[in-house]
């Protein structure tokens, strides 16, 4: 699988000096250069590529603009700065690079990229889901999203604003997410948190890891699933951690896929 990248960044010598670098790592094809933000909305449009390797600090639109702006393509920060972090994780990057960039470290997150852009390829061409038949799951449902998850990377924490501090917690910990105004809430060790993130970006986010919209407003962990009883036309779930949420019945088959029932 070849990644597509854009190079972005305002100095001429960095962007060259990364060009050079992604020249040595094998399956990655450098589509395009810019210099500016508003550049590399315009080259993104163009060139469609599947990541942009994205300074922060540009005059104008800067790497945050950017990658709110930019859509599609997945985005791994660059920066001198290392209090960026936070913000980079906010802004759902696969990864954040100081500079001067490493090569070992460019090449570790490019193939966080490829796990990305294979989980969206995955996604896109799913099988149809089964057609839907109530039943009890079994708790080994979510096997593939365990072997997916084997490492979770810091660009898939959770970043919790929490007064003047930032707070990480690790997905797999979480069993459900759901819509709460323009937050995402989420309880563990019985404390709710909220996320300045919608539930549809974390969706995408967290797909590769076995999370699955069962609800509008309700995102849940395939692998802590303990029951699954129907329910006025949609299904009940009942969670490892005691949690009961509910399914809609468009969401049913799709869940059902998850869950490997037939």
């Amino acid at each position: 699988m070849t990644v597509r990248v854009l190079v972005v960044d305002d100095e001429a010598l960095a962007r060259a000096r990364l060009v050079r670098m992604l020249a040595r790592v094998e399956d990655t094809e450098v589509v395009g250069e810019a210099a500016t933000g508003a550049q590399a909305l315009e080259r993104a449009r163009e060139l469609h590529p599947d990541l942009l390797l994205l300074d922060v600090d540009m005059p104008g639109l800067d790497g945050f603009g950017v990658a709110e702006a930019v859509g599609a393509p997945l985005v791994v920060f660059t920066t001198a700065h290392a209090q960026y972090a936070a913000l980079a994780f906010e802004a759902d990057a696969v990864d954040y690079l100081l500079k001067p960039v490493v090569q070992e470290r460019l090449e570790r997150a490019l193939e966080k990229v490829r796990q990305r852009v294979r989980a969206r390829s995955v996604m896109a061409t799913s099988a149809r889901p089964p057609e839907p038949s109530p039943v009890t799951a079994a708790p080994a449902a979510g096997e593939r999203a365990a072997e997916a998850a084997a490492g979770v990377s810091t660009a898939a924490l959770l970043t919790v604003h929490d007064g003047g501090k930032v707070r990480f917690f690790d997905p797999l910990r979480v069993t459900r997410f759901r819509a709460d105004d323009k937050y995402t809430a989420f309880l563990l060790d019985g404390e709710e948190h909220l996320l300045r993130e919608s539930l549809s970006t974390l969706e995408e986010r967290l797909a590769p890891f076995g999370f699955v919209r069962v609800h509008r407003a309700e995102l849940v962990r395939a692998n802590a699933v303990r029951a699954l009883t129907p329910d006025a036309g949609g299904a009940l779930l009942h969670l490892s951690d005691g949690q009961t949420v509910s399914v809609s019945r468009r969401s049913l088959p799709a869940l059902k896929q998850a869950l490997r029932l037939r």
